[in-house]
């Protein structure tokens, strides 16, 4: 038997539960992974609330996780039991001891990379890796704006936006978070509950503003990204913990100096074995060069899990969130 995390109906935090049933069995195509670790991302909140349907109740929960093979679908050829991997996926069941993953999407965990650390920056480690070497390729001598830049991809984009020798603007919510985003490669930390962010952002740039903008937010911060880009500037709407935006009128666009604007998601970027290897490669090239740390602040076991979603959605955490799985 096994214990994972499941919701039955669509709510707040408390309708994740703690249930037990069989080992999943691996397809055809299928590895099954014992899990170590498992990540927290925004994404899985709008999951639990129906935000983001689902294909079916009662449902587990989570994208990202790390751990060892354990047993093997028919056909698989590529991986054998008792090797370390980590993956992202697009079904849901991360919080598990168990679970079965597509071989495909599996990857190989570097020896040096602990297991917690793997599950606290799949998903937002690649995120940040298309964001930036993609979506919008930074250069060296620009000036970016990262929202909720002492979050879990924040806290990356902001080390990484540095190593690449862009200068980052990121807002915060709390001095402490602002010393956490200066740690980490945030030349500007602005608190946006006591700054105009706008104001802030065009004196630094000397009335420029940015070349992008970074915005995981969404409804509360949708205006002031656009008023914070340069001429054909490019905000990227990657997120919106604050709530989506219900409408946009694209001459806003035009209005703010002919901006460009996308809203991306990383499965896209990943969608072919090859991009996912590129992905994952340089990401933890990065990781394990030291250019890039990934923090993981806050750990906890799966019966914990409703109090994780209510300390992420009430904004007490910073960095990485993991479940550490027995």
């Amino acid at each position: 038997m096994a214990q994972y995390v499941q919701f039955s109906k669509h709510g707040g935090p408390e309708v994740l539960t703690l249930a037990e049933g069989p080992k999943p069995e691996p397809g055809p195509g299928e590895v099954r992974v014992r899990l170590i670790a498992a990540g927290l991302n925004y994404i899985d909140t709008y999951h639990r609330t129906g935000y983001y349907p689902v294909p079916k109740l009662p449902s587990g929960i989570g994208l990202e996780g790390a751990g060892v093979v354990d047993a093997l679908g028919s056909g698989v050829t590529d991986w054998k039991t008792g090797q370390r991997v980590a993956f992202v996926v697009t079904s849901l069941g991360s919080y598990a001891q168990f679970r079965t993953v597509p071989a495909d999407r599996l990857v190989v965990l570097p020896d040096r990379m602990e297991f917690e650390q793997a599950a606290g920056m799949m998903l937002k480690g690649m995120t940040a890796r298309y964001l930036l070497r993609q979506t919008y390729p930074v250069s060296s001598g620009e000036t970016i704006l990262v929202h909720a830049a002492a979050g879990g991809v924040g806290l990356i984009l902001c080390q990484w936006a540095a190593f690449l020798g862009a200068t980052v603007i990121g807002t915060v919510g709390s001095p402490e978070k602002a010393e956490l985003a200066r740690k980490n490669g945030c030349a500007y930390p602005v608190l946006y509950r006591e700054e105009d962010v706008v104001e802030r952002v065009r004196d630094i740039t000397g009335g420029a503003g940015v070349s992008a903008v970074y915005d995981s937010v969404g409804k509360d911060t949708l205006t002031q990204s656009l008023q914070c880009l340069r001429p054909r500037g490019l905000l990227v709407s990657f997120g919106q913990s604050s709530g989506p935006v219900d409408q946009f009128d694209p001459v806003l666009l035009s209005r703010h100096g002919s901006l460009f604007m996308t809203r991306p998601t990383v499965f896209h970027y990943v969608a072919t074995r090859e991009e996912l290897e590129e992905n994952t490669a340089e990401l933890f090239s990065v990781v394990q060069s030291g250019d890039v740390t990934i923090p993981v602040n806050q750990r906890y076991t799966l019966d914990q899990a409703a109090e994780a979603h209510r300390a992420l959605e009430n904004r007490e955490t910073t960095g990485s969130t993991v479940f550490l799985i027995d």
